[in-house]
């Protein structure tokens, strides 16, 4: 864990006192739990949602029903929203939020089991990944984590350059 993705975003939060907020779905708190394993956090993360269900995302998060109901909750769309809504209810400087379908069901012809939407919201902009994995459940989550971590990362180095 000595230069883990996790550690180095909280060095690089920490250093520029800037704050987190998290928006998950398909991994169910999994990035939370790897930020909170960096003694400290708590300088920089300020907290998180773990939204699964379409009533989670719009009561908690702010995610419209209209967004849900046509784009469905694997979407940039909504993982914008769902970002958006974690940095306003959190008041945080940005935000990563993450959907997506981590199998073994699930999945349709249009988004196969492994497809994720990672967002990051911040003052300066909005941003959105999409991913196609081909794990299993407990690897597609893992991926899904590690990608919205790599996203937070390469937002934060490019802040610096």
């Amino acid at each position: 864990m000595a230069n883990s993705l996790e550690i180095q975003i909280g060095n690089l939060l920490r250093g520029r006192a800037l704050t987190l907020a998290l928006a998950e779905s398909c991994t169910g708190g999994l990035i939370g739990a790897r930020i909170t394993d960096v003694p400290g956090s708590s300088e920089y993360f300020l907290g998180g949602v773990v939204a699964y269900a379409y009533e989670a995302k719009a009561a908690l998060l702010g995610v419209a029903w209209d967004t849900l109901n046509t784009k469905g909750a694997v979407s940039q769309e909504t993982v914008l929203e769902m970002a958006g809504g974690a940095r306003r209810i959190l008041n945080t400087d940005i935000a990563v939020s993450v959907t997506g379908i981590a199998g073994p069901g699930g999945g349709t012809s249009e988004k196969p089991v492994g497809t994720t939407w990672i967002g990051l919201v911040a003052k300066d902009g909005e941003w959105t990944r999409s991913f196609q994995f081909a794990g299993d459940r407990e690897q597609n989550k893992t991926s899904s984590a590690n990608a919205a971590l790599q996203m937070l990362l390469d937002y934060l180095q490019d802040q610096i350059s």
